[in-house]
C-alpha cells in the first residue's frame, strides 16, 4: 500500500460510552434484501442473530428497488450469456469467479424467494413473466406488481421474519443507527456499538457484541444533492468500516441513474426514478428539438448499460443548453402503462405529468454505489470477523459499472454464502466470543447542519462528471468541514453527516486517483474510455495512524466479445 499525503479519517465517532450490553453468536446490520435474508438463513444454522434496522424493517433500500432480480430462468438464456453481459457492463474490471457464482447461484436463490411467498408476475401459463432491462441481451428480468419488485421481495423477507417472531433465537432492534465497530485486542470486529431510539428511551448507546458482524446497511446516496436512495442511505456502514481500518475498493464507481424525473433546477433529496424497465418496453429518451439521439451512440440505443446512456444525456444536454431530457413512452398506451407500471404512473401523475399523454422531463441522479467494502467469495472483508453484504460491499460483481437488476441478486446470493461461512466457522470453533478494548486516538464529529454543504461540495466536484480541478476544490471543500465551527452535541444527526463527509472524502480521493474515464467513473479531463492501463481496481484503507494507504491491482483482460 502507498500512503496518500494530506488525508487522514480518525478511528471513531465522538459518542457516550455504552450505557447496556447485548450478546449474539452473529449480529446482521439492515433490513433490505440482503440483511433480511442473511438473518433468516443464520437463524437456522446459529443459536442467536441480533438483526438491527435504521428505522423500521419495511424501510431498507431494497423497497424502491422498481425494475426486477435478473437471473437465468429462461429455458433459452443461461448462466454464460447473463455472465457475458454482467462483464460487458462492468468496462473489464469485474471479478469473474464473483460474477460466476453469482449467475449460477443466482436462478436457484430466486426460486428459493418464490417458494417463500415472494408472488412474482406470471404469464398466461403461470411462468414467471420475464422482461429486458439495460444492457441484457435476453429476458431475464423477474417483477412483481409491474414495477414494485422491491416492495413484494421485502414484504415477503418481513413475513417469513414475523413468523419466526417469537423464537428467542432471533432478536430485531428497531431505531437503531450503527455508530462503529468494536475489536478486540487482537483487532478482530467483535461488535457494534449502537444508538437505539425507543419507547421512552432516547439518545440511548450501547454496546452489541457477537463473534461475527455482517454490515447490510446499504448505499450512500445521501452524500450528493439528489439521490434516488431513501433518506437513510447515509453510508453508515461504509464509514464505520473505514475508520476501524477496513479494505474498501472501487468507491469511485458511482452509478448515476439515467432516468429520474427532473423536478426543477434546485429540487434535491430522494428523487423520483423512471425505472429502466420503461425503456426496456420501448420508451425511448429524445432531446429537446425531438431527436432521439441514443440510437446513434449505441448499438443497444436506449437500452445500452447505465453509464453510457448517462454520459450520452450529459453530453447532450450540453450540447443542447438545457438541463434535462425527455423520455417518450406515450405511444405504449395508457392501459398498458397503467398495467404494467402502475406506481411509476401514479407517482409521476402526482408530480403533475402523465406518461401517457406527456413527455416526462428526465435528467441523471446518484442511484447506486458500484463499490464498498471489499470482500471476497464468501462476504469476508479485509478485517477478522467482519462481513460485508449488498450495496455496502465490493464483491466485484459490479465492475465498474453495475448491470440493471443485479444488485437485488446479489444481496440474495452473497447473503446465502455469507450465512453458510458463518455458521460453518463458529461449528468449527472459530471466532470465539471476545472483549473489546477501547479505541485509540481523537474522535471526530461534525455539526448536523454542515450535511448541505457536503452534499453541495460532492454533487459539484465528484458527481456525474469529475475532473481534477473539480476534484480538488471537493476535497479542500469537505477538509474545510472540520474546522468550520462547533461540532454540536453528538447525536443521530451529527453521527449521519460526518458519516457522509467520511465517504465524501475517501470517493473523492479514489476519483482523483484514477485518471481514466470507465464505466461511473467519468473524467472531463481524461476522455478517453477504458484504458487498459487502469483495469483494474483501486484499493483504500485507512492505517493505523490515521493516514490513507491506496494500491491499484491490476485485473486480468476479459473478453468481451
Amino acid at each position: 500500500m502507498t500512503e496518500v499525503p494530506g488525508l487522514s479519517l480518525p478511528a471513531r465517532l465522538v459518542a457516550p460510552e455504552p450505557g447496556w450490553t447485548t450478546v449474539a453468536d452473529a449480529i446482521v446490520v439492515g433490513s433490505g434484501i440482503a440483511g433480511l435474508t442473511t438473518a433468516l438463513r443464520l437463524r437456522q444454522r446459529v443459536d442467536r442473530v441480533l438483526l438491527v434496522t435504521k428505522t423500521v424493517l419495511s424501510e431498507g433500500s431494497t423497497r424502491w428497488a422498481q425494475g426486477g432480480i435478473a437471473a437465468a430462468l429462461d429455458p433459452g438464456d443461461s448462466p454464460q450469456e447473463h455472465l457475458h453481459d454482467t462483464l460487458v457492463a462492468g468496462c473489464g474490471i469485474c471479478d469473474v469467479d464473483a460474477v460466476t457464482a453469482l449467475v449460477h447461484e443466482g436462478p436457484e436463490r430466486v426460486r428459493e424467494l418464490v417458494a417463500l411467498g415472494a408472488e412474482f408476475d406470471l404469464d398466461e401459463f403461470g411462468e414467471l413473466k420475464l422482461t429486458r432491462e439495460g444492457g441484457h441481451l435476453k429476458d431475464r428480468i423477474a417483477h412483481a406488481g409491474g414495477d414494485a419488485t422491491g416492495k413484494e421481495i421485502s414484504r415477503a423477507l418481513i413475513a417469513a421474519l414475523h413468523r419466526v417472531k417469537d423464537d428467542p433465537g432471533i432478536e430485531v432492534i428497531e431505531h437503531a443507527l450503527v455508530v462503529d465497530l468494536l475489536r478486540d485486542a487482537g483487532a478482530r470486529v467483535c461488535g457494534v456499538t449502537l444508538h437505539v431510539i425507543g419507547e421512552g428511551q432516547v439518545d440511548r448507546v450501547g454496546a452489541a457484541l457477537a463473534r461475527a458482524v455482517v454490515l447490510a446497511t446499504g448505499g450512500l446516496g445521501q452524500v450528493y444533492s439528489a439521490t434516488t436512495n431513501p433518506s437513510v442511505a447515509t453510508g453508515d456502514g461504509l464509514a464505520a468500516a473505514l475508520r476501524a481500518g477496513a479494505e474498501v475498493a472501487d468507491v469511485e464507481f458511482v452509478q448515476f441513474h439515467p432516468t429520474v424525473l427532473w423536478l426543477g433546477v434546485g429540487s434535491s433529496g430522494q428523487q423520483p426514478l423512471i425505472s429502466e424497465a420503461v425503456r426496456g418496453e420501448g420508451a425511448f429518451l429524445v432531446d429537446c428539438d425531438g431527436v432521439a439521439f441514443m440510437k446513434d451512440v449505441h448499438p443497444l440505443a436506449d437500452l445500452a448499460p447505465r453509464d453510457v446512456v448517462s454520459r450520452a444525456i450529459v453530453n447532450r444536454m450540453s450540447e443542447t443548453g438545457t438541463d434535462h431530457v425527455h423520455l417518450d413512452a406515450r405511444h405504449l398506451g395508457r392501459e398498458f402503462l397503467e398495467s404494467r407500471f402502475p406506481s411509476i404512473v401514479a407517482r409521476c401523475r402526482e408530480l403533475g405529468f402523465d406518461p401517457a399523454t406527456d413527455l416526462l422531463p428526465v435528467a441523471p441522479a446518484q442511484h447506486y454505489a458500484s463499490g464498498g467494502i471489499r470482500t471476497d467469495l464468501h462476504g469476508r472483508s479485509s478485517l477478522p470477523g467482519l462481513y460485508a453484504c449488498g450495496e455496502v460491499s465490493c464483491t466485484g460483481v459490479h465492475g465498474a459499472n453495475r448491470l440493471a437488476s443485479n444488485s437485488l441478486l446479489e444481496g440474495l446470493v452473497f447473503a446465502h454464502r455469507i450465512a453458510d461461512d458463518i455458521s460453518e466457522r463458529l461449528s468449527a470453533g472459530e471466532l470465539p466470543q471476545a472483549e473489546p478494548v477501547a479505541t485509540q486516538g481523537i474522535p471526530a464529529l461534525v455539526n448536523a447542519d454542515q450535511r448541505t454543504a457536503v452534499q453541495s461540495a460532492m454533487t459539484a466536484g465528484a458527481g456525474a462528471v469529475r475532473s481534477a480541478q473539480s476534484l480538488a476544490a471537493t476535497a479542500a471543500a469537505l477538509g474545510a468541514l472540520y474546522d468550520s465551527g462547533p461540532a454540536g452535541e453528538p447525536g443521530p444527526l451529527s453521527w449521519e453527516t460526518t458519516n457522509l463527509l467520511h465517504v465524501g472524502q475517501v470517493l473523492t480521493l479514489a476519483a482523483t486517483l484514477r485518471t481514466e474515464t470507465r464505466g461511473g467513473h467519468v473524467r472531463a479531463d481524461h476522455p478517453a474510455v477504458d484504458d487498459p492501463a487502469w483495469r483494474g481496481h483501486t484499493v483504500l484503507r485507512r492505517d493505523a495512524d490515521g493516514r490513507l494507504s491506496s494500491r491499484f491491482e491490476p485485473v486480468p483482460e476479459q473478453d468481451l466479445s
